[in-house]
């Protein structure tokens, strides 16, 4: 359930300060499911949780509406996003190709130090109890993020506003969905250094291949999840 906060008069920093707050914790919940997907957002339910007037809370709706979080259903409202399986995998096709070519840019872009920095991610990212225990990838974002360092690393602003701005929240809801499968951790964690091996060759053509072949293994294993759902519906979720 999320968070119940007393309700308070604030001037206008604090409304915007209270605004802010109140668009990350409710896109946490979302990304993370504590929002499952498809819920209806009702904007009075939740100004009464987060003790915030309509304006602000609208404002935040809208943002999410960019991310791509939540949906807005003629008739309905808001609801948080649900992909169907074949957009799921038009995503995955779009990381594929735009990733890849983020990835041959950052070869010939990022700095020395932007390359050691990369290093230090993935050394953080082996130390995750979760990991190490092998039920789960680090899912921090931005700056902990991977993939978010290689798009940055690409030097595309344009690419880097669609990966890491439009598509990025929406992306990681999913990564987080499907975060458990057996095995996957271990082998992400592999395809990540070679992809960071191939960077710090200023090898474009390899890093961009070996990019696109992370992310189609990732789609491959969505396609056999959802296989594996409609040949038994009970079957627990659990992918990276």
């Amino acid at each position: 359930m999320l968070e119940q906060l007393e309700p308070t008069i604030v001037d206008q920093d604090e409304s915007e300060t209270l605004a802010e707050s109140v668009f990350r914790r409710i896109q946490a919940a979302i990304v993370c499911g504590e929002i499952a997907p498809g819920s209806k957002i009702s904007e009075p339910e939740l100004a009464r949780t987060y003790g915030i007037s309509r304006g602000p809370l609208r404002e935040a709706i809208h943002r999410l509406e960019g991310q791509r979080l939540l949906v807005r259903v003629p008739h309905v409202g808001a609801r948080v996003v649900s992909l169907s399986h074949a957009e799921l995998i038009e995503l995955y096709e779009i990381r594929e190709s735009l990733e890849g070519m983020a990835c041959r840019l950052a070869a010939e872009r990022m700095t020395q130090n932007e390359i050691d920095e990369l290093r230090r991610v993935l050394d953080l990212h082996e130390q995750d109890a979760a990991f190490q225990a092998g039920v789960g990838y680090y899912q921090q974002e931005g700056d902990f993020d991977f993939h978010y360092r290689i798009i940055q690393g690409s030097g595309n602003k344009t690419l880097a506003q669609m990966l890491c701005g439009e598509l990025y929240q929406l992306v990681r809801m999913y990564r987080l969905q499907f975060s458990a499968t057996p095995n996957r951790p271990r082998h992400a964690f592999a395809e990540h250094h070679r992809i960071l091996d191939a960077i710090a060759d200023r090898d474009g053509e390899l890093a961009e291949l070996l990019m696109r072949r992370h992310i189609g293994a990732s789609k491959r294993n969505i396609e056999r999840h959802y296989q594996e759902a409609l040949a038994n519906p009970s079957k627990t979720r659990g992918e990276s």
